[in-house]
């Protein structure tokens, strides 16, 4: 792949659903002054995130198994692990927020699907997802050539509500109105963290296929660009909306409120570009999704912490195997939502959770590297995987710390403002992923945890056991 591939990547990958309900989810928690403090406060988070990505792409060019294979090297097999179970869960319940959002928007012009026909959507949603499977099957090289094709399409419309609001709708007097909406400010920023990091996720795509990629460097130059391009459509969508129509009017608009947005300045013809620009959007994020679900089990079972078999590769260079299990348990995640009518909004968040858990360890990882030259020791390749690698400078040594620092501090930080009922649903739909891996372990007669991994495998059964306390005492739900 090259940069450029990689960056429509990031951006197929990374512009989703989340910017066509940004409206409404930022405004249903914080007014513009606060959401812009949020996004100063997410930018400088997500962009210090990308560069962790970036730094260790460079200083570890050996580790082309992206996101996962730096938590695995670092911080030794299972927090790998759990870090990639977690990145591929987050995919799957991803893929149904997704589906669930692009049927819902379809409903609205198709009366036979949508949020009125809970089991018509769910089948289309399955449908959908085992269509896009067979169009995997076929290889890496023409994924990610859909992926580009749908990438070009849903900028257009993006684009245009930019251009339309800015210069046609957005009004100064409005957007000033209530500046600093209702409420503590800093009660606001908390409020729209999850929001802001959900539309965030993906810019790490790159890395995930830094194996895949020209050079290392490409890696890098691709999550920068990517990132800024990302920042500058999200930051658009949002705070223009707020010059449109104010923050309880804002709040009340339905999942695909963009559309909403610009029907409000130009009439009922925007609307619909928006709907077509959001259905092109999700069904390129989906292909996306759905190929990179399958990256960290393929991954894995090369690497011997699942079975080998996952990682099985067909004639065209598609891992078949994890595709097939990403694509069933996406099937059985659409059967469990839509049973428990589990709203597109808590989808969300219990996935970006999830998608926390290797953005924590990959910058924590990068705090050690920095400051002792290595992380906690590896349990059969701790030199290989510490020692090689380009030597930094000392500069560079203090920049990449202080990166580091901001990242783990900005990571800890989202888990602090979740809440709490997502972070416990995450542990607990972490913990299955135990069974696969101590088989595995045992099999290899390899020892299955060490002394770090067994504090984390502790907290994570902990948590869990709260969350099932919480589901039968019916105080916890999603």
């Amino acid at each position: 792949m090259t940069v450029w591939t990689l960056v429509a990547l990031i951006i197929g990958s990374t512009v989703g659903s989340g910017i066509f309900s940004l409206p409404q989810n930022v405004a249903s928690a914080a007014g513009p002054g606060a959401a812009l403090i949020g996004w100063a406060i997410s930018a400088v988070g997500m962009l210090s995130i990308a560069f962790v990505f970036q730094i260790l792409a460079v200083r570890r060019p050996h580790l082309d198994s992206g996101v996962y294979s730096y938590v695995r090297a670092g911080l030794g097999d299972f927090i790998g692990f759990a870090s990639g179970w977690g990145y591929w869960l987050g995919s799957v319940i991803a893929q149904v927020g997704y589906a669930t959002l692009f049927f819902n928007t379809v409903g609205y012009y198709v009366p036979w699907v949508g949020t009125d026909r809970p089991v018509a959507t769910a089948i289309a949603v399955s449908a959908m997802t085992w269509i896009i499977f067979a169009g995997l099957s076929r290889g890496v090289k023409q994924a990610a050539f859909m992926n580009a094709v749908t990438t070009v399409a849903k900028l257009l419309p993006i684009a245009a509500f930019i251009i339309l609001v800015a210069f046609l709708g957005f009004s100064w007097d409005r957007f000033t109105m209530a500046f600093w909406g209702e409420g503590p400010v800093i009660d606001q920023v908390q409020g729209i963290m999850l929001f802001t990091v959900w539309v965030f996720i993906g810019v790490e795509g790159a890395s995930v296929y830094s194996k895949q990629s020209r050079t290392r460097r490409d890696v890098g130059r691709a999550t920068i660009l990517g990132f800024f391009t990302v920042l500058a459509l999200l930051m658009s969508v949002s705070m223009l909306s707020y010059g449109v129509l104010s923050q309880e009017e804002l709040a009340a608009l339905p999942d695909n409120s963009m559309a909403a947005v610009l029907e409000a300045v130009v009439g009922p013809w925007g609307g619909l570009l928006i709907s077509i620009g959001l259905c092109l959007s999700v069904l390129g994020a989906y292909v996306s999704w759905q190929m990179l679900c399958a990256e960290p089990l393929a991954l894995m079972a090369f690497d011997g912490l699942l079975p080998r078999r996952l990682g099985a590769v067909n004639r065209a260079g598609s891992p078949w195997a994890a595709q097939l299990l990403s694509t069933a348990v996406i099937q059985i995640t659409v059967i469990i939502f839509f049973l428990n009518e589990t709203a597109y909004i808590s989808m969300v968040q219990l996935a970006t959770v999830l998608y926390l858990v290797p953005y924590l360890f990959s910058a924590l990882y990068l705090v050690l590297l920095a400051a002792r030259g290595r992380g906690i020791a590896h349990p059969h390749a701790g030199v290989l995987f510490d020692d090689s690698g380009p030597t930094p400078s000392p500069t560079d040594n203090r920049r990449h710390l202080a990166v580091g620092v901001i990242a783990l501090a900005y990571s800890a930080w989202l888990f602090y403002a979740a809440d709490l009922t997502f972070v416990l649903f995450g542990a607990l739909a972490v913990l299955p992923g135990l069974i696969p891996y101590v088989w595995t372990r045992m099999q290899a007669n390899e020892k299955v945890f060490n002394r770090f991994e067994g504090i984390v495998v502790t907290l994570l059964v902990i948590a869990g056991a709260v969350a099932v306390w919480g589901l039968t005492q019916g105080t916890l739900s999603l």
